[in-house]
């Protein structure tokens, strides 16, 4: 049989040549002979022509980068060229990238576009689109420029650290802080110093809460809290572990030669006159080495005002009137991290005025407000929250707010205050607002004294708001929406509800965060059922019969008029 004369194959010694094989041939890349042995030399090794050609380096790789992609319809980038810095960096962790070599470049909606070496491998496609549920559009780059830059990455070197201004105010801080013993380390380790600096800048900007410093068995892994989620952010070689948690307790001034016992302490960074951020560091002794965690305390863009908090109008009203009271107590409840401290700021920053002595205690003090005497816990000096609060009814106080109710002893010292003429406000950790009267009863508060001092409880939770420039509509079955406690007489059929898409002004189709609320003020009726000990079911049926809405109606509300997200707020609140 006569070779197939075809203009899609061309054969050499009775080998078929196509496609890419037939494409570099037409091109002058490869003669004839050579792609033939191109093409067995890939088939007896089990690797594709373009990675077999490009190894052999016979031809040339930007030549035969392009015909690749005229053969696959794939565009071609030259990744010398692309900014690494604006890459999507929390889609998937170093490790993913490292075990199937593709790499996110950036992101358009639920597209995400990828860096792939090899346009015959799909698998590296098929893995992203299966752990991340985006949409995938192919980027062919040059695989060995490809394989250095995940390199850099996962060693926690990428080239964007170069970016990373030097003039951060961190170098000047270590100077200042650097001691004979550790000044080596400050000077000497520079790669470890910028990216310690970039660590935290980026926080910073990203409006990252926390930053978790972790070391584990095989990697160290850092994740930053953005709208109280985790997210991977960076895994640096774990032999560097020791240096960076060294560089960071340089900064906050504790000791890099204890590595035992747990460490506390604070960075303090001027970004510019009047813009002051605070860095919380705890360290922790772990089974792989010292995990830290900072917090970070920036102040400068937060809105005091009740407006902001997110109260729907009824809470609202209820929340203002009570802050207003000449006496008696007001209690916020929720979890760690559910925005507790903001919803007492906002009231001090509400009632602050020079016609009232007002006085705080703390641990620890996150937001500086002039005009109130703000006071930080210092347990090695015994200087806890009730003898704060002893030494707060010896200084003519109008207004006071305790951070925490831990203890019998705070709680009574509290009360009394309420009901002496004084407005006392003050933080528990409980789920909701019934809960949190029977969490004063069983700490050995005497019923009539709670049913008598405490004037409202607010319950409360942070949840993502959706992007208001990508949200996107969606539809739920019946039964989901029945469920999740919309109304079962028909009215789920108007509902209009939004859902997350994610596009560059967003993370993941979130951006912000706002507060859904329980606010059961202490009426007659619930402070009788209070003090004939009736117990939490029952405080919890007459303060629904009064019209106060749970934690889930409340976020209802919010997905309602498409705030959030019903997956949200399942998410945050008890059924």
């Amino acid at each position: 049989m006569e070779p197939s004369t075809s203009p899609f194959s061309i054969s050499v010694q009775g080998t078929t040549l196509s496609g890419l094989s037939r494409r570099v041939v037409e091109a002058n890349l490869l003669s004839r002979e050579q792609a033939r042995e191109t093409f067995d030399a890939a088939q007896k090794s089990q690797r594709s022509f373009l990675r077999e050609a490009l190894d052999q380096g016979a031809a040339d790789r930007a030549g035969l980068l392009r015909c690749a992609s005229e053969e696959s319809g794939m565009p071609l980038l030259d990744l010398k060229a692309f900014d690494l810095g604006c890459r999507p960096q929390e889609i998937v962790d170093a490790r993913f990238l490292e075990n199937h070599g593709v790499l996110p470049l950036f992101q358009r909606g639920s597209k995400v576009f990828l860096a792939v070496p090899d346009p015959s491998d799909v698998s590296g496609l098929d893995a992203f689109t299966f752990q991340t549920g985006f949409g995938v559009e192919a980027i062919l780059v040059d695989p060995k420029l490809l394989d250095q830059v995940i390199r850099d990455i996962v060693s926690g070197i990428s080239s964007e650290l170069a970016d990373l201004s030097e003039d951060s105010g961190l170098e000047d801080m270590a100077a200042k802080t650097a001691t004979p013993t550790n000044a080596d380390t400050a000077e000497v380790d520079t790669p470890v110093v910028r990216f310690v600096n970039k660590i935290l800048m980026d926080a910073i900007r990203q409006k990252a809460s926390d930053i978790h410093i972790e070391p584990y068995e095989e990697k160290l892994r850092i994740r930053y809290r953005l709208d109280g989620v985790l997210h991977e952010i960076a895994n640096p070689p774990l032999s560097l572990s020791t240096r960076i948690i060294a560089r960071v307790k340089i900064l906050s001034h504790l000791d890099i030669a204890e590595r035992r016992i747990p460490q506390d302490g604070r960075i303090k960074l001027t970004l510019s006159k009047g813009h002051e951020i605070d860095f919380r560091v705890s360290t922790l002794p772990t089974q792989f080495g010292e995990k830290v965690v900072i917090r970070v305390l920036d102040s400068s863009g937060a809105d005091l005002s009740l407006s902001a908090l997110g109260l729907e109008p009824d809470q609202f009203k209820a929340y203002e009137e009570a802050i207003h009271r000449p006496h008696g107590m007001i209690l916020v409840t929720g979890p760690t991290g559910s925005g507790k401290t903001v919803s007492l700021y906002s009231a001090l920053n509400t009632l602050n005025s020079p016609e009232v002595n007002i006085s705080s205690v703390e641990d620890p003090i996150e937001i500086n407000l002039p005009g109130i005497n703000q006071v930080n816990i210092n347990e090695k000096a015994n200087l806890n929250f009730a003898t704060a609060l002893r030494a707060f009814l010896r200084q003519d106080p109008d207004i006071i707010m305790v951070g925490e109710i831990r203890d019998l002893e705070t709680a009574d010292i509290a009360v009394k205050a309420s009901q002496t003429g004084h407005l006392v406000l003050s933080t528990l950790h409980t789920n909701d607002a019934p809960s949190t009267i029977v969490r004063l009863l069983n700490m050995g508060v005497a019923p009539f004294n709670v049913a008598a001092s405490v004037h409202l409880i607010l319950a409360q939770r942070l949840v993502r708001r959706l992007c208001s420039a990508c949200r996107k509509p969606v539809e739920y079955p019946e039964e989901v929406l029945t469920n999740a406690g919309f109304s079962q007489s028909g009215d789920s059929s108007d509902l209009k509800l939004y859902g997350p898409e994610g596009c560059d002004e967003c993370t993941r189709g979130y951006k912000g965060r706002t507060g859904v609320f329980q606010v059961m003020p202490v009426t007659e009726a619930i402070a009788e059922l209070i003090v004939q000990n009736a117990g939490q079911e029952a405080i919890e049926r007459q303060a629904l019969a009064e019209g106060v809405m749970s934690m889930r109606q409340a976020g209802l509300v919010k997905v309602r008029a498409g705030i959030t997200s019903l997956e949200e707020i399942l998410r945050v609140t008890d059924n």
